[in-house]
């Protein structure tokens, strides 16, 4: 069967990743492009007796090298061997997508030219002709409405009867062409010679929308009055926090967290208890009940239990992208996050880690520069996500119950400003030579297309079930094994490698105030999960019905208080203990997804050992600070 490659490239919102999904349906796969984590996604599909290949290259404004995304896009296509080059224009925005054209032009890749979204163009009053940009340009055109299927469908005739060699471009290209290499060779500043390389491609474009296109009776976009509100003054911020507040609810309460409950019950509750009674009546042996039970099964089951969580972000925010609002949302957090050391962009992913870190990790691929994107990945960490919660609730109960609500509060505000500090912090050393540039282009409002929409969900699920997922099985064995056993054999979790760890753990915080090895031990649990920080502490101090919800926080902490855990922490110490669970190294879960998400073990290593100094640091001057002020 014979073989046609296809690519397609385009600016961003140009419709391009939806005629992909159209086109390939489920024959896709996702991975990373050689050496950076941008998404590289291929598909295959076959018609006429020829089996199709597409790939699906990152939007980008031009091809000048300058950030990953363009990088892959002229590297790809100057040293891949393609049938088609497909360059997707949004036919609303024609003039700022032939930049892109007339640059892969200069190259000398010839393209096919496909005006996508006529219909947003034809509503706007912009009338282009067809025959007269073919014969301007010199390559073939065609036209699509992207979200209607049977349009997209019709490229698949065009793919195989399209021979691109019968094409060459017009004189009037060639001229600029001709005219842009003089350019180059002239012997003149980078800074001029960039500049007279734009003068002439707009000089050019300017000649071609002379020719094929009329946009004499254009008239106001739904969108830009809409933008009057949503992207412009008093009300845009108002909006853009109660549009965050909804995404966070749904995510977090309102459908996520139910159904992660819900699911949570089966497994950890339902199935747990299923296949200790299946293992113990098969006559298993209690080690191996206890192996399977309460180290695999429940430590994958917190894996699977964060899955809801992760698809309902992720379909959020891909429907959000599809309305285009998620570009505005940069525009209106830009002036804020550049304070912070982060482009607008970065807003998103930030706010979600007080959910869950995990997606807010993952959130952080929406970020075009790589800069942005690793700071976000290793700042998010500090903020305080759900399974920080309950330790910081039963810590503020026992020791500060007249002031709970506001030493919970003050934990939250010291993940947010450590958080900030280490975005400069890392931006200004780590990631100090890769700028980061905002180019933002703001789309029309539209219908999202749910077939893209429910396909990037799942792209984006997936890889947490099959990365993340495998190392918490591991990690889970370890720690069953590290809390049931010494290295004479099995015994209770007080004699443990655990236990003896914690121990010398416990040594680096003689001078915090808490060096116990039952806070060692949970701190070195806190590393699995954070939740189990405060499950933990309640198996060592035999705390009764310990509960890890944050809401029953009054209720554990009355039963700590006739454990040794009231005499082992003073309110100073307390104090600097939740500092410490709020700042330290992030947990299994989250490194994992760091590890894929970073794309290296170095950046776990990383991640782990710069917040666990940094954590150790600062409750270290809590406890200090607070002595001297007699506290």
């Amino acid at each position: 069967m014979a073989t046609l490659a296809v690519a397609l490239t385009g600016n961003p919102n140009t419709g391009k990743s939806t005629i992909f999904n159209e086109l390939t349906g489920a024959r896709q796969k996702i991975g990373n492009w050689p050496g950076v984590t941008v998404d590289k996604k291929v598909g295959y599909t076959r018609y006429k007796d020829r089996a199709i290949s597409i790939v699906d290259l990152p939007g980008t404004y031009s091809v000048n090298a300058r950030s990953p995304e363009e990088k892959i896009v002229i590297d790809y296509l100057m040293n891949n061997k393609l049938d088609l080059v497909m360059d997707v224009v949004d036919s609303s925005n024609i003039e700022r997508n032939l930049f892109l054209t007339v640059q892969l032009l200069e190259q000398g890749i010839p393209l096919l030219i496909d005006l996508n979204m006529q219909d947003d163009a034809e509503r706007r009053g912009i009338r282009i002709d067809v025959k007269k940009l073919e014969e301007a340009i010199g390559m073939p055109v065609v036209e699509t409405v992207g979200r209607s299927s049977k349009s997209t469908r019709k490229l698949l005739d065009v793919f195989t009867d399209t021979v691109m060699s019968q094409y060459h471009v017009s004189a009037q290209v060639q001229e600029h062409i001709d005219r842009v290499q003089a350019i180059r060779a002239k012997d003149i500043p980078d800074s001029s010679k960039e500049e007279a390389l734009i003068e002439a491609r707009y000089e050019l474009i300017d000649k071609i929308m002379a020719q094929a296109v009329n946009t004499e009776h254009v008239s106001q976009s739904v969108s830009e009055k809409l933008d009057r509100y949503l992207a412009n003054g008093f009300l845009a911020l108002p909006i853009f926090l109660a549009i965050l507040y909804a995404v966070f609810q749904i995510t977090f309460t309102w459908i996520g967290q139910p159904i992660a409950d819900a699911l949570d019950d089966v497994i950890n509750t339902d199935f747990v208890a299923f296949m200790t009674d299946f293992l113990t009546d098969a006559g298993v042996a209690d080690w191996l009940v206890s192996l399977v039970c309460d180290g695999i099964i429940a430590g994958v089951g917190a894996v699977l239990t964060f899955v809801p969580l992760i698809f309902v972000l992720f379909f959020c925010l891909s429907f959000l992208d599809g309305t285009g609002y998620m570009a505005r949302i940069a525009f209106i957090m830009d002036p804020i996050m550049r304070r912070c050391g982060l482009t607008g962009k970065g807003v998103m992913p930030l706010m979600m880690g007080f959910g869950c870190g995990v997606p807010a990790i993952m959130g952080a691929r929406a970020l075009d520069s790589e800069k942005d994107r690793m700071v976000s990945i290793l700042v998010t960490p500090f903020l305080t996500c759900g399974a920080k919660l309950p330790i910081m609730a039963l810590f503020a109960a026992m020791f500060f119950p007249d002031q709970a609500a506001n030493v919970v509060f003050a934990m939250y505000i010291a993940g947010v400003v450590m958080a900030i500090v280490a975005a400069k912090c890392l931006g200004a050393t780590v990631f100090r030579d890769k700028g980061s540039t905002f180019l933002l282009e703001l789309p029309p409002y539209r219908l999202p297309d749910m077939k893209t929409v429910l396909l990037e969900t799942w792209d984006k699920g997936k890889g947490y079930l099959v990365k993340a997922g495998t190392i918490i099985f591991a990690a889970s064995v370890l720690l069953w094994v590290m809390s049931n056993y010494n290295f004479s054999g099995p015994c209770e979790i007080e004699d443990s490698i655990l236990a003896m760890l914690g121990s010398w753990m416990s040594q680096l915080f003689v001078f915090h105030g808490f060096a116990t090895w039952e806070a060692g031990a949970a701190l070195l649990s806190g590393i699995m999960a954070k939740e189990t920080v405060v499950a933990t502490m309640g198996i060592l101090y035999g705390a009764a019905d310990v509960s890890t919800e944050a809401e029953d926080a009054i209720e554990t902490a009355g039963a700590f208080m006739n454990t040794g855990m009231a005499t082992s922490f003073t309110a100073l110490s307390a104090l600097a203990f939740m500092v410490f669970s709020q700042l330290y190294t992030p947990c299994v879960t989250a490194l994992g997804t760091i590890k894929k998400e970073a794309g290296g073990w170095k950046w776990v290593a990383f991640s782990a050992v710069y917040m666990f100094v940094t954590a150790w640091l600062i409750s270290l001057l809590v406890y200090q600070i607070g002595r001297l002020l007699g506290f």
